[in-house]
């Protein structure tokens, strides 16, 4: 698949006619990083924005002593970095590649004249950030209302929802990220995934989960409590 195909498939440019991907085709910039590299830190300036092809994307924000928090993890099809297009501001967080990834790189000032000739650039764009911020709005809520096994339920669910109603899952992160996707540590995620194992909510068997109980695992991540 050419470049332009490619960038006509992505969710955020969907639909718009080829001569307008063609014109994003003139902008891009195609980068491959390694795992584990940093795709731009907090406080850099907002050049630009990313898509992902290939691989995932962790955005993410350090406290003062250094402790992770995973906002969001992205995979192919999503942006990331978006806001400073926008606003001109930098970065309000960082992102990492948590494994050999592709990206594409859309610098501000070319994809801001395009926006002017096309407005369905932005109307794409806006469709795809309010998404985001529901997803934000949520994690929020989580971590400041719920205690961590709300908030794991609330993920396993969303892991339902996501593999069309299967309670057959498989965790695509590891469990200090996943720890750090829900605001806690590995140790805690262990325990409390061993106890909803014990109380027959779920079956684990390594990064494979099964869903054995969906009703309650509702009810435990709408009362935000424990177990």
């Amino acid at each position: 698949m050419d470049l332009t195909s490619t960038i006509a498939a992505i969710p955020l440019f969907e639909g718009l006619p080829r001569p307008q991907a063609e014109d994003l085709t003139m902008i891009v910039l195609e980068q491959v990083l390694r795992k584990g590299q940093i795709v731009f830190s907090e406080g850099d300036e907002g050049i630009g924005f990313y898509v992902v092809l290939a691989g995932r994307v962790k955005v993410f924000k350090l406290s003062m002593d250094g402790k992770e928090q995973i906002l969001h993890i992205l995979g192919p099809g999503e942006p990331f970095g978006e806001v400073p297009v926008f606003s001109g501001q930098k970065f309000p967080a960082s992102a990492a590649t948590m494994e050999e990834s592709r990206l594409l790189f859309f610098p501000r000032d070319g994809f801001v004249a395009l926006i002017r000739r096309t407005p369905e650039l932005a109307l794409n764009m806006l469709a795809i950030l309010s998404r985001r911020l529901r997803r934000f709005a949520s994690l929020i809520e989580d971590l400041s209302l719920k205690e961590v096994p709300a908030r794991l339920s609330a993920y396993l669910l969303y892991l339902n929802n996501a593999n069309r109603g299967s309670r057959d899952l498989t965790l695509d992160i590891s469990k200090a990220q996943l720890a750090s996707l829900l605001g806690t540590i590995p140790e805690t995620l262990s325990r409390i995934l061993t106890k909803m194992s014990k109380q027959g909510l779920i079956q684990t068997e390594g990064p494979r989960i099964r869903i054995l109980d969906l009703v309650a695992l509702e009810d435990l991540a709408e009362a935000g409590g424990g177990l």
